[in-house]
């Protein structure tokens, strides 16, 4: 009898497992059943946030629920993060991941509450684009050449404005490592005031986005001498790379890309991945980001994670080298 009434536990047992997983089974195949929350660390307007609707637009076509963005600013995008990995891990928050919050954070605080490898599954990158260096037209500096020969003779004279731990803040700091040049910060509390310094000629040069340059460089408002992907941008044809310019491998880029909390299923986590991949090759969206000088990244959870833990390498280098250190 004992035996008997084990057995019939032991089958109770298994039938409420199989029953779980059966449910299980079902609820990811049905993914998604309800509104997928797309958590965006910075405000409303920015690229991150543009990049961010021009996706969830298309995921909430193809995968017939409707994909919110819901922007968590604040701490240069850690805030966001840190939130969202407080979510359940169901596939029903996706975190935008990217440069600032994803490789620049750990290099500007070593006990960040998160790890950007560990804590995420990387399902595929969004976009990605370059900085360009730009000088005021009333300079002499028409080549990066120019810019490295003034500085090498003038240690510390040539001025450059940068908000801090901004992408253009990072390729500026990679450049002059990589020259070996000593240039002059000036700090700016965000891009729209430095910009008009450098338009108004009080700062002579800097990094900036290349779809904030562009109506200003075609005006011939700011002259742009390199842009800082390893390719030339289409938007900027006639401007060489850094890379080209003498500084071979030289790249630093604005990016972003799309994950989701580590122990998400793997069936939800695959069909993110081949929708966002689909999404990403519509001609929707490609010719959005081809109107802004955006190019579209290799498409998938592999590549995509291998780029992360590159440029989190890169940008805690080059951090510490600096001896940047947060706000």
């Amino acid at each position: 009898m004992p035996n008997r009434t084990l057995s019939l536990v032991q089958s109770a047992f298994i039938a409420l497992f199989m029953i779980a997983n059966s449910g299980l089974a079902w609820a990811q195949s049905d993914y998604p059943s309800k509104p997928v929350k797309v958590i965006v660390a910075f405000p409303p307007g920015g690229t991150s946030d543009v990049m961010a609707r021009m996706l969830a637009d298309e995921l909430s076509k193809s995968l017939k629920q409707p994909f919110v963005v819901e922007n968590i600013g604040g701490a240069g995008g850690t805030i966001g993060v840190e939130r969202a990995l407080k979510l359940p891990a169901d596939g029903y928050t996706l975190i935008q991941t990217g440069v600032g919050q994803s490789a620049v954070a750990h290099g500007l605080d070593p006990n960040l509450r998160y790890n950007s490898m560990s804590d995420f599954i990387h399902l595929s990158q969004v976009h990605s684009g370059p900085n360009v260096l730009v000088v005021h037209p009333a300079t002499p500096y028409k080549t990066v050449a120019d810019v490295v020969d003034f500085a090498k003779k003038n240690p510390g004279k040539l001025d450059y404005g940068f908000t801090h731990a901004a992408s253009g803040h990072m390729a500026m700091e990679l450049f002059k490592q990589t020259a070996g040049i000593e240039l002059t910060g000036i700090p700016y509390k965000g891009g729209g005031p430095m910009l008009i310094d450098l338009l108004a000629g009080v700062i002579p040069t800097m990094f900036i986005n290349q779809d904030a340059a562009l109506a200003h460089v075609r005006s011939g408002k700011m002259r742009a001498i390199a842009v800082s992907s390893v390719a030339r941008n289409p938007l900027y044809p006639d401007v060489p790379t850094i890379a080209e310019s003498g500084y071979k491998g030289f790249e630093a880029l604005s990016w972003s890309g799309m994950s989701v909390a580590k122990g998400t299923p793997q069936a939800v986590v695959d069909k993110l991945e081949a929708a966002i991949s689909q999404a990403m090759q519509s001609d929707t969206i490609r010719q959005r980001m081809n109107s802004v000088g955006f190019v579209v990244p290799p498409q998938g959870s592999k590549p995509y994670t291998a780029f992360v833990k590159s440029e989190l390498d890169t940008w805690v280098r080059v951090i510490k080298t600096a001896g940047i250190k947060p706000e």
